[in-house]
């Protein structure tokens, strides 16, 4: 079974003479537990398709499914769950209580596997900042939190919106290395938006590579190295090679 299954799927915005194409005839699947990775020129439809997936916009060519099921089923399922570029945390609550949102907002007992916001916290490594509010933290802690409160659920599939893309180098390697600890604990499928060619060849399986505007699939590269990975391959000839592979791709 797929976890994601994207066939055929076109989007357009406006009408009339001021009609957008988004994307044309975009077709690629993930299986479970993969970490894959969109990359593509600004404006080519990666967000677009992300929430399409997500739910957030409505599929109006071609057909999607999560878990086997549209997104707007999959969504009530709990299937995936979110992590934005910003960590949209609620400033007045503290850590604990951010990762305790979605238990108060949704029904727990109705869900087979939940995860304690307590364990959610030491998964992430911010169990010495659980009192604190969001201001008291850096970029890279408020993005940890997010993460954390999108796996209270234990979603079938992360969907993350170039989540590290406001931070700094240091701290994006950092979160990147983190981020591979916590998916290979949690061992969930991840589609990962992204602008950076190096980062999607670290963290990925395969990397979905977009055309310009519309946005269509030119190419999916299988990333090689196993797990668990290190940040010295980054150094390696055939790390290389994939990045310029990804790129010659991308122009």
């Amino acid at each position: 079974m797929r976890a994601i299954d994207v066939n055929r799927v076109g989007k357009s915005f406006g009408a009339d003479s001021g009609m957008v194409r988004a994307l044309h005839d975009v077709t690629f699947a993930t299986k479970p537990g993969e970490f894959v990775s969109i990359v593509g020129p600004s404006g080519c439809g990666k967000t677009t398709l992300l929430r399409m997936i997500g739910d957030l916009l409505p599929t109006e060519e071609g057909s999607i499914l999560v878990g086997g099921v549209p997104p707007r089923e999959a969504r009530k399922l709990g299937l995936f769950s979110w992590v934005f570029q910003s960590p949209v945390l609620l400033p007045w609550r503290t850590v604990l209580e951010n990762v305790r949102l979605p238990l108060e907002i949704r029904n727990p007992r109705s869900d087979g596997n939940v995860r304690s916001p307590e364990a959610l916290i030491r998964l992430v490594g911010l169990e010495s900042f659980t009192g604190k509010l969001p201001k008291q933290l850096s970029g890279g802690m408020q993005q940890r939190v997010a993460l954390a409160r999108a796996l209270t659920f234990s979603p079938d599939v992360l969907l993350m919106d170039e989540p590290f893309a406001a931070l700094d180098e240091l701290t994006r390697g950092t979160l990147n290395v983190e981020l591979l600890r916590i998916c290979a604990q949690v061992k969930t499928t991840v589609l990962f938006v992204t602008h950076s060619i190096s980062e999607a060849v670290y963290l990925s399986d395969s990397i979905v590579v977009f055309s310009p505007r519309p946005g269509t699939v030119k190419a999916v590269i299988e990333v090689p190295f196993a797990r668990p990975r290190n940040s010295d391959m980054r150094h390696s000839d055939e790390f290389r090679e994939i990045v310029e592979c990804v790129e010659s791709k991308l122009h």
